[in-house]
């Protein structure tokens, strides 16, 4: 897979897929900008080797990337056109073309249009088989933004050679959604230490893991009770490396955010090489200011948890 390094950028038009799909208040406003300012190194290098830079990148939400282009104004201390021709220009959401979805191919060529070198930098949506994901490589010179490149390399660093000892921190619920990930790291984790919610579920469908005799399952509750707690944070102290996602209780009403919270700052606490990801966890982290206190938050929600579970995702495979 190529990266940034394998190009002469000089004078050339370059398609940069961002994952700018950036959680957004009742007004439009964006409630917190870790993906854009993810990006930045990116979209910085480009500038510094005299390409035209054209930012692509979906909403979930069908709103306008126009705040994601005013605050990118604001990071980069440069005018940053929209739709226009210029030096940093931002192409409208991509979803509000059925054809990012479908992969349509004709999509994907006229996507390709708009640029020289095409690279990717959004891995939160590399599990996607969409057009600007794996239709437009097959159409330009393709590699891998540094956020891409980072991303893979920290996370197959924890799934390939964690220091240890290695604690998984899974919260949330869907069980479905989270096995094949429990599965796969309990092959290398010493302890996963699993939130009261998704425990019950385990239990409820008779979900069996090998190696379970490593699962510490929280009660349950609408918070982690307090002898669970100290578990948990008496595994934290001991870890290496800790890899955390999903919250351990019902933390959008704060009278249930104390165990969340108390695990988060524990994490800080330690020595350990911390990884946190998905989209519940950065927000709660960023809420208490901590965000920059873990040695690495993943911009990935689906795809950080697919990479981690072991499958292939569609975006990489696409740039080899």
């Amino acid at each position: 897979m190529k990266n940034l390094r394998d190009f002469n950028f000089k004078d050339k038009k370059v398609l940069v897929r961002c994952d700018f799909n950036v959680p957004l208040g009742p007004r439009g406003e964006i409630l917190h900008d870790l993906r854009i300012r993810q990006t930045l190194p990116t979209i910085e290098y480009l500038i510094g080797a005299g390409a035209e830079i054209v930012l692509i990148s979906h909403l979930t939400q069908k709103f306008s990337l126009k705040p994601v282009a005013k605050r990118l104004e604001e990071l980069l201390g440069r005018e940053v056109k929209f739709i226009e021709p210029g030096q940093v220009t931002l192409f409208e959401n991509l979803r509000f073309n059925k054809g990012e979805e479908e992969n349509d191919d004709n999509f994907a060529k006229e996507l390709a249009k708009l640029g020289d070198i095409y690279i990717n930098d959004a891995f939160g949506a590399c599990h996607r088989e969409h057009a600007s994901i794996v239709g437009v490589p097959k159409y330009l010179p393709s590699g891998a933004g540094l956020l891409l490149e980072k991303e893979i390399k920290t996370l197959s660093q924890l799934i390939k050679n964690p220091q240890k000892p290695l604690v998984v921190i899974i919260g949330g619920a869907k069980v479905e959604t989270k096995a094949r990930i429990i599965e796969n790291l309990l092959k290398i984790a010493d302890f996963v230490l699993v939130g009261g919610l998704l425990n019950k579920e385990i239990k409820e469908k008779n979900i069996q893991f090998e190696g379970k005799g490593k699962i510490i399952g929280a009660g349950e509750g609408l918070d982690i009770p307090e002898p669970d707690l100290e578990i948990f944070k008496e595994k934290i102290v001991q870890a290496k490396t800790i890899f955390w996602n999903g919250p351990l209780g019902k933390i959008e009403d704060e009278r249930f955010s104390k165990g969340t919270k108390e695990v988060a700052e524990s994490i800080i606490k330690s020595s350990a090489f911390s990884v946190a990801g998905g989209g519940e966890t950065v927000e709660f982290i960023n809420k208490l200011g901590l965000i920059d206190k873990f040695s690495y938050v993943s911009t990935g929600g689906g795809a950080m948890m697919a990479f981690l579970a072991g499958e292939k995702l569609p975006g990489i495979e696409a740039l080899n």
